[in-house]
């Protein structure tokens, strides 16, 4: 048993949940916001009928077994049962539709993020609102559905995001943290709450097209960070842990979007700081002391946990195709009876990127599993392009896809800078893509020519974010969220930050400019493929 947490209890522990994209993590952290236990469920999104989506069994199969593996390790580290403890939070991928009837039954399979079918809904709103609607938020797969006319649409009640979702069967509770609310629906930063003269565009926008129902009474109430969730009921413990043990009447913290999750576990909630995520999808978070001039379609404003504007530039691919490719490594080196483990892999093949010429041995790469709204492509196809008389090896070939996967989030980074007067203090980057000590941490601070910081708590993620969400709304005090990180929660921490290197920088810019030149090729493929992506169901 931990000397330190001999004397651990269940009233001291805060548990974070978050449905990820790759997988369910579940954190127990103590009273000093470390990490005591956790426990995760694997999944995957599926292609089926046209939509990406999860199963809705899978959720709670998931949840329950990342609960359970999380409280079979605090049990065997400190013969601990978790009944009655401090608080619980929970977070998963934003935007995407839920609808529900007034029985509360789902309507149609959940839409996540990914798809990219609400192109028109999301640009008709947009030009209605003067304010970016991207594909991905719940409002335009809404209006989608209406455009399409869609069976259920009039039966809809209820509307909310995973995880919202979630949080409404454990607590009964219809609210939504004001970071996953914006992105639903755009935000008034100065009420806290959705803009009520959009709120109206839009019934009247709607009601034209034959729906009547008022768009407000379908979403979920608006919460800051720090304020209740709601109490987990009997049935939501039940739901959670099966067991029996978890008792009910526990706090609940709002439940919060992955992004707003992200700001917290890299502690850049405050005005000119920023985060970075990279995993299935990349993400940057530019947490904004002036809210911007103009309106972009590649920058979405949404919101801090506690209800700062971000300007948030979102790609829907980042590592998925290295995964692939990493997959595919894998099983050549079982076939040759090579024993290895994934860390292996990974870290020795990134290194080898090291080794890469300047000009990356010809070779070009599209990452694109899924659409890419930033750079006009509709449904993605990977695609990997080389000329035949470069060096074609390891390390050029593994710089390239490194390239790849940050040359979308750079071609809308460079577009904020350019046209925005925004101040960054600090970039701090977290994801699995940066567990191989420096090599993508250079990359992307070359890439975006910005020093960019990986803290030594950057694996926690945003299981352990919503962790900290939910211990921070337990606490009776007024402290404002980013000094509450600042003070209590980051004081410590160790990080180390690495500066753009010039030939590097060179290196990136000139691969941006040859895949911007390509993209008509990739653009281009739906034209003779299209129809395959459809027809069938695939895992991504």
């Amino acid at each position: 048993m931990n000397d330190l947490n001999r004397n651990l209890k269940s009233e001291d522990i805060s548990i974070g949940i978050e449905l990820g994209s790759t997988r369910i993590k579940t954190v127990a952290i103590d009273q000093n916001l470390s990490t005591v236990a956790s426990g995760h469920f694997e999944w995957e999104n599926q292609f089926i009928d046209g939509y990406w989506t999860y199963s809705i069994n899978d959720i709670w199969v998931g949840l329950q077994k990342s609960y359970s593996a999380m409280t079979t390790e605090i049990k065997e580290k400190y013969d601990l049962t978790l009944r009655k403890v401090k608080s619980i939070g929970v977070s998963g991928m934003m935007h995407g539709y839920l609808a529900f009837d007034q029985n509360e039954d789902l309507l149609v399979p959940f839409r996540t993020w990914r798809n990219g079918n609400t192109a028109k809904a999301a640009t008709l709103l947009s030009e209605a609102f003067q304010f970016n609607i991207p594909e991905r938020w719940s409002i335009a797969h809404l209006y989608q559905a209406i455009l399409d006319n869609e069976s259920h649409i009039n039966r809809i009640t209820y509307l909310t995001t995973l995880a919202g979702y979630v949080h409404w069967y454990l607590t009964g509770e219809k609210v939504l943290g004001i970071g996953d609310a914006s992105g639903m629906f755009p935000i008034n930063i100065d009420t806290k709450d959705y803009r009520i003269d959009l709120l109206n565009e839009t019934n009247n926008i709607f009601k034209a097209k034959g729906f009547g129902q008022s768009v407000e009474k379908l979403l979920p109430e608006v919460k800051l960070a720090g304020e209740s969730g709601g109490l987990l009921t009997k049935d939501g413990a039940t739901l959670l842990d099966p067991s029996g043990n978890l008792e009910a009447g526990i706090l609940m913290c709002p439940p919060e979007g992955d992004a707003g999750t992200g700001m917290v576990a890299t502690n850049t909630v405050a005005q000119n700081t920023g985060n970075i995520s990279a995993g299935t999808s990349a993400f940057a978070m530019i947490v904004l002391s002036n809210t911007l001039k103009d309106m972009y379609p590649e920058i979405d404003v949404v919101t801090t946990p506690d209800g700062s504007e971000v300007a948030m530039i979102h790609t829907n691919n980042c590592t998925s195709d290295i995964n692939d490719w990493m997959n595919l490594f894998g099983e050549v080196l079982n076939v040759m009876g090579v024993d290895f483990s994934s860390d292996e892999l990974y870290g020795h093949i990134f290194e080898r990127s090291l080794n890469s010429d300047d000009n990356i041995g010809g070779l070009l790469s599209y990452n694109y599993v899924s659409g890419e709204n930033i750079t006009n492509v509709d449904t993605g196809y990977p695609l990997f392009i080389r000329e035949p008389n470069y060096q074609f090896n390891l390390a050029n070939f593994m710089k390239m896809h490194l390239f790849s996967a940050f040359s979308t989030l750079k071609i809308g980074m460079d577009l904020l800078k350019e046209n925005e007067y925004i101040n960054i203090d600090k970039l701090i980057a977290h994801g699995g893509i940066f567990k191989t000590k420096d090599v993508a941490q250079q990359i992307l601070a070359s890439a975006l020519e910005q020093p960019i910081t990986v803290m030594e708590t950057a694996s926690e993620g945003g299981a352990w974010g919503i962790s900290v969400l939910a211990f921070y709304a337990a606490l009776d005090t007024e402290v404002p969220l980013d000094e509450f990180l600042n003070e209590s929660v980051f004081i410590n921490t160790k990080a180390s930050t690495l500066h753009p290197v010039e030939q590097e920088v060179i290196n990136f810019n000139n691969y941006v400019e040859k895949m911007k030149k390509g993209l008509s090729i990739e653009q281009s493929v739906t034209k003779y493929l299209g129809g395959d992506m459809n027809a069938r169901s695939v895992k991504s």
